[in-house]
């Protein structure tokens, strides 16, 4: 029997690590042997999940040629965000809610993305295809996920199918939806004991952009102030790191305030031109204004990418 190995993009979050536990029991229902595994250690609002239903967190790895031939992909596509021997296994499975970019295989293979809020939601429709039931646990971290990618449905990301599904998940796992998922988002905003390494590094994706790679973070707050207090040290260890990777163009880092739904951006490059076009706003003292912005993933990918290519 073929082992899998499934796993999301680098530098996991709630739906990275929700998914691939989801994802690794669908391919047990159907009889294979799946283990979920991390690209990265997981955050807090990810800890504070897996603590709440009492749920191991996957075991880290850094290559899987050596462990397995065949993986499932969830909550990415893209090459540059997974595991870097991605080239040497067989990917037979991708559950997705991203833009696919620079994907290719071989041969045929499960293919499954939406374009809506989250993994999780595609993936509580593939079991109820299949008229599998979800345990207590695992439904609580699908609808952790749910809640965390929409921000308890303040994204413009989310769907009228992602809000039915949490209900439906959120009694499974018999908690309230509301204040559950306040609680889980706060758990995620106490950023004082974090190293600004840790802090750009939390929830960053790159991408590539017309041949640019470009590195966006995120951070959720509930207010701006301290994370502003911190701006001189983030912005140093921004411009470290653009140094150090030596082919990134862009580095950017989205700070949210899940309460107002508004961000602003810190930003590292060799020329911001294309964040002004972007955004249509000025980038003074490497910071812009991002009023109303909460998703990274359909306010500030696609417009980027746009300014990049046009």
């Amino acid at each position: 029997m073929t082992k899998y190995l499934v796993f999301g993009h680098k530098n996991p979050d709630t739906d990275t690590i929700a998914s691939a536990i989801a994802m690794s029991y669908f391919l047990e229902k159907q009889g294979e042997e799946a283990e979920p595994v991390a690209l990265g250690e997981v955050n807090d609002e990810t800890a504070f999940a897996l603590n709440y239903f009492n749920v191991s967190a996957p075991r880290v790895v850094t290559t899987v040629a050596n462990e397995v031939s065949n993986v499932a992909l969830v909550d990415h596509n893209e090459s540059v965000q997974s595991v870097e021997d991605l080239s040497e296994v067989t990917v037979d499975y991708v559950v997705d809610h991203h833009r696919i970019s620079g994907f290719e295989t071989a041969q045929p293979l499960y293919y499954r993305a939406e374009p809506i809020g989250c993994t999780a939601t595609i993936l509580f429709k593939m079991f109820v295809e299949h008229s599998y039931d979800i345990p207590k646990a695992i439904a609580g971290l699908m609808l952790s996920a749910i809640i965390s990618d929409t921000l308890l449905f303040k994204s413009p990301t989310t769907t009228n199918q992602d809000e039915n599904v949490a209900i439906e998940l959120s009694k499974i796992a018999d908690v309230n939806l509301e204040v559950y998922g306040m609680d889980l988002l706060k758990s995620g905003t106490d950023l004082s004991s974090k190293s600004e390494t840790e802090l750009l590094n939390s929830d960053a994706k790159n991408f590539d952009m017309d041949g640019k790679k470009v590195r966006i973070g995120q951070v959720n707050v509930v207010d701006f102030e301290d994370i502003l207090a911190r701006k001189s040290a983030l912005l140093d260890q921004m411009a470290t790191e653009f140094m150090a990777a030596g082919d990134l163009e862009l580095s950017v880092l989205i700070i949210t305030d899940i309460l107002e739904s508004n961000s602003i951006g810190l930003v590292v490059g060799n020329d911001f031109a294309a964040v002004e076009k972007a955004f249509k706003v000025p980038v003074v003292e490497q910071q812009l204004e991002l009023p109303g912005v909460v998703s990274r993933k359909k306010q500030v990918v696609p417009q980027l990418t746009e300014s990049y290519t046009v």
